[in-house]
């Protein structure tokens, strides 16, 4: 480290030469990477795309479709209404771009009282019909009384891409103000308070920019648009803040290049284990094999990589460059007053660590009773802002045209599949036993078949119907339920949506022996594969998360109880947290409509939280580490690390809660409730954790914090200087 600090204080220019051109260059593409950015990310290649395969090959249902929405008011008679319908399906008659249009007219039931609705399918996926649905914007027109609105997957997507991008520009704009108030506050000059930011948005440029490329073999979720940037910037502001500071303290007693170095060897390699153990934390998603979890660990470690690398190099070039006028443009004069505040209130809870240790803890169990009362769910249309007309059109079309207990989060759909012909008679019997034994069970609603079509119970008297009967009346049957040896079944449960117990129903049932092969696919089906995969594979994640952390962290303090000290208060922090969010968002505090917990929060809050916390553990007992190997006094120690890092790392986790906080203010759900959490968390660790318990338990067990299979930190009063 100390040779990484000689290199870069001789050839600053050079490196920020090389800093400038990877800004302009990866600045370039991350302007572009909005365009490849797609879908929620819940993808998963399992039984239900296989079925949804089978379905789209066999079955000729669209890869997608456009829903049109049609809307009159009061005062617009029928006639009007209905001419308004006519002429805009006659200017849709030129787009070619779908395979089939169906008018309202074409079937029943498609225009009741004030609505209506048409449909539009299309060859291609939701995520790549963003040329047609401009096409479609242009040639969809409304009057005074009479709307149509687009909805359905691809307009969704298209909305959330949008809605994402919104979020994204309304929390930077409320987050880096306040993030640059704080950061004056902390440094008292708008020179040293800039540089954080500064190295925030290189980092976060330069990694979207790298993000791009991975577009080529990869699938990203427009959701990465907000987690780069919420990390990205934390973690950056985090790195210069403790880089700057502890410059400004060597550069008071040393040389430009002396403090450079001392900085790079003290600070720099704080920042390499923190950094280390964000990206392992991020690293525990790669086991979950869905593209939204791949995404985040993809963009996460890349931009855990890139902000410690600008951290350890663009910086300090800067730093070197600037020299002392690091502390020109003060606004605010701070004085010794404040590191002997911070001592003060170091020495306050180091005095009675039984009684603080004891309350801290009181408080983190409290905030953990509401997480049994979690609901998990994935994101649907309700993750879109209420302003959307997407979301609008999508629940007055199921409002009005699709009966509560028909709806598509109640079907499950099942392909069933024989040997010959699935009309011979062996077969249609093996089929109708197959659907007795689904009418049976207690959680199904009704099932349709070509037996509840056609009203025939016995199949012998079907097979009559389809094999001997009037082939123009069963054609329309025969088209929607039987391809060859395929036959349709569509399963509609009593459950409630996001109901376990519908999860469960369809993971039994594709378990079971049912005298033919059976595909089950739908949404049920979906949710029911993408909760067996987190559930699956997140422990695997959390074993990595946790091993490694320990490792790392007594590696860098060669210690026992320090590392396990820090993994358990993590957990039981966290714990507190995601029972904080439910009781806000599921059970509607603080003026939220109450809403289930998006099913990736506690994934994504636990592995992005438990690494960025680990910061603030690195900070602060480096620097205890770094006064006990002078002194050999635990508990002066433990007061002098406090008293210099507890400015800083208040003023980073302000900054942290402020930049993920911030996204709190926005409208996509998820994104909410992610940023709330995030923010949550930090707050909880760096006060209740970091200023109360830490301290009170490294008093509680003195030299014992230092033991490791024997061997314990010695004094060593030449190992590190102490700072002025």
């Amino acid at each position: 480290m100390q040779k990484l600090g000689e290199y870069i204080y001789r050839y600053r220019k050079w490196v920020l030469m090389f800093w400038i051109l990877v800004i302009i260059l990866f600045g370039f593409f991350a302007l572009k990477l909005p365009t490849v950015l797609s879908g929620n990310g819940f993808e998963y290649k399992g039984e239900y795309n296989e079925t949804r395969n089978i379905l789209e090959e066999n079955f000729g249902h669209a890869k997608s479709s456009i829903i049109l929405v049609f809307e009159k008011d009061k005062a617009v008679n029928d006639d009007q209404f209905r001419n308004f319908i006519q002429n805009t399906f006659e200017k849709l008659a030129g787009f070619d771009s779908a395979e089939t249009i169906t008018s309202p007219f074409e079937r029943e039931g498609m225009i009741k009282d004030q609505y209506a609705y048409g449909i539009l399918s299309f060859d291609n996926k939701a995520e790549s019909l963003g040329k047609e649905i401009e096409q479609l914007k242009k040639i969809l027109k409304n009057k005074p009384g009479l709307k149509v609105m687009m909805t359905g997957e691809p307009i969704i997507v298209q909305d959330l891409n949008v809605a994402s991008q919104e979020d994204l520009a309304k929390a930077e704009m409320i987050g880096l103000p306040i993030a640059l108030v704080v950061l004056i506050l902390a440094f008292g000059g708008l020179i040293a308070a800039s540089l954080p930011l500064v190295i925030g948005v290189v980092s976060i440029l330069t990694t979207l920019g790298t993000v791009y490329f991975f577009s080529y073999g990869a699938d990203l979720t427009i959701f990465i648009l907000n987690i780069i940037p919420m990390i990205g910037l934390a973690l950056s502001i985090d790195f210069a803040l403790l880089f700057i500071n502890r410059y400004k303290e060597e550069l008071q007693i040393n040389s430009i290049e002396e403090a450079l170095k001392i900085t790079i060897a003290t600070a720099g390699r704080s920042i390499i284990f923190s950094g280390l153990c964000v990206f392992i934390g991020l690293s525990g998603l790669w086991f979950i094999k869905i593209d939204i979890f791949q995404n985040v660990a993809l963009g996460g470690m890349t931009v855990v990589l890139i902000s410690a690398l600008c951290a350890l190099t663009f910086l300090p070039a800067l730093l070197a460059i600037l020299g002392k006028n690091i502390n020109k443009l003060s606004i605010l004069k701070l004085s010794d007053k404040q590191t002997s505040i911070w001592h003060t209130f170091a020495k306050l809870f180091m005095k009675r660590p039984i009684i603080m240790a004891i309350a801290a803890l009181a408080i983190l169990l409290v905030g953990l009773i509401p997480v049994k009362q979690m609901v998990l769910a994935i994101p649907g249309t309700d993750s879109l802002p209420a302003k959307y007309p997407s979301r609008l059109a999508i629940e007055t079309f199921q409002d009005q045209f699709i009966a509560p207990e028909r709806r598509d989060e109640k079907k499950v759909t099942v392909v069933l599949q024989s040997n010959g012909p699935i009309i011979d008679k062996n077969n249609l019997e093996k089929v109708s036993k197959v659907i007795d034994k689904l009418e049976h069970d207690h959680l199904v609603y009704t099932v349709d078949s070509p037996f509840s079509a056609t009203g025939i119970k016995d199949d012998k008297q079907l097979y009559q119907l389809l094999n001997n009967g009037d082939k123009t009346m069963t054609a329309p049957i025969t088209d929607y339920f039987i391809r060859d040896n395929q036959m349709l079944l569509e399963v509609y449960l009593k459950t409630d949506e996001h109901s376990a117990k519908a999860r469960q129903w369809v993971s039994d049932w594709s378990k079971k022996d049912l005298g033919l092969k059976a595909s089950f696919g739908g949404p049920i089906k979906f949710e029911q594969e993408i909760f067996a995969e987190i559930f699956q594979k997140a422990p695997y994640g959390l074993l990595l998360i946790i091993l490694s952390t320990l490792i790392i962290l007594m590696a860098a303090f060669r210690s026992i109880l320090i590392p396990l000290k820090a993994i358990l208060m993590n957990v039981l922090s966290l714990g507190c947290t995601f029972g904080i969010v439910v009781w806000i968002f599921q059970e509607g505090h603080l003026g939220i409509i109450p809403v289930d917990i998006a099913l990736i929060l506690p994934v994504f809050v636990f592995t992005l939280v438990f690494g960025l916390s680990m910061d603030y553990e690195v900070f602060l007992i480096s620097r205890i580490q770094e006064f006990y190997l002078q002194t050999g006094d635990n508990s002066e120690a433990t007061i002098s690390g406090l008293t210099y890092t507890s400015k800083i790392i208040t003023s980073a986790a302000a900054i942290m809660i402020v930049v993920t906080g911030a996204f709190a203010f926005t409208g996509v759900m998820p994104v909410k409730q992610l940023g709330v959490g995030i923010a949550i968390a930090i707050f909880i660790d760096a006060t209740i954790v970091r200023m109360v318990l830490v301290p009170a338990l490294m008093k509680l067990l003195g030299d014992w914090n230092w033991w490791f299979f024997g061997y314990k930190n010695k004094h060593k009063r030449d190992l590190s200087k102490k700072p002025a």
